[in-house]
């Protein structure tokens, strides 16, 4: 049985889209569901994801499905402590991945947020799926707890660092020059 926690609906704000998402306390865990509307290089695309979550707040397994750039996408992750699978083919350079890390939405960063301590930081390993291709690897990122509901994040392999703002829920409400929460 499933129970609502929390719902978000983000805009844009560096191309034409939207994503609307909902957490679910699910038996044992949680569940993200959500639908990400958006136009990049590729044309438009039409993905719905599907994130698995333990009680520990680390990801179990992770789908997408959906259109982009004109073609299907059906894609499936399954971590077995810290073993990767994409449909079903193993994928050693993910090994030790905590958690996805969607490129097209801000809603995996809940993950890593909800188990970030009220005073500190938390690193952690991320698998990282990119748009087109898809493009998966690993994602070394780091977040540190500020002031009032903002929180430093940085990428190391790709450098990108910014500053978020969080809700209670530990949903990203701005995600600068990507993403806004629709409030």
């Amino acid at each position: 049985m499933t129970e609502t926690i929390a719902t978000i609906r983000w805009r844009a704000l560096d191309r034409d889209g939207e994503d609307k998402c909902r957490l679910a306390h699910l038996d044992g865990g949680y569940m993200l569901v959500g639908h990400a509307r958006f136009r990049d290089g590729a044309g438009w695309a039409a993905l719905d994801y599907v994130v698995r979550i333990g009680a520990d707040w680390r990801t179990l397994s992770a789908d997408v499905t959906g259109t982009h750039g004109g073609g299907d996408l059906a894609l499936r992750l399954i971590n077995e402590d810290g073993d990767w699978t994409l449909n079903g083919d193993p994928q050693p350079d993910l090994a030790g991945c905590e958690d996805v890390d969607f490129a097209f939405t801000p809603a995996t960063n809940l993950m890593p947020l909800r188990r970030l301590p009220d005073v500190g930081r938390l690193t952690t390993r991320s698998a990282w799926l990119r748009l087109p291709g898809p493009a998966l690897s690993s994602l070394d990122q780091s977040y540190t707890r500020e002031r009032g509901n903002l929180v430093a994040y940085s990428a190391e392999q790709t450098g990108f660092a910014t500053q978020l703002a969080v809700d209670a829920t530990g949903f990203v409400t701005t995600y600068p020059g990507l993403w806004e929460a629709d409030v």
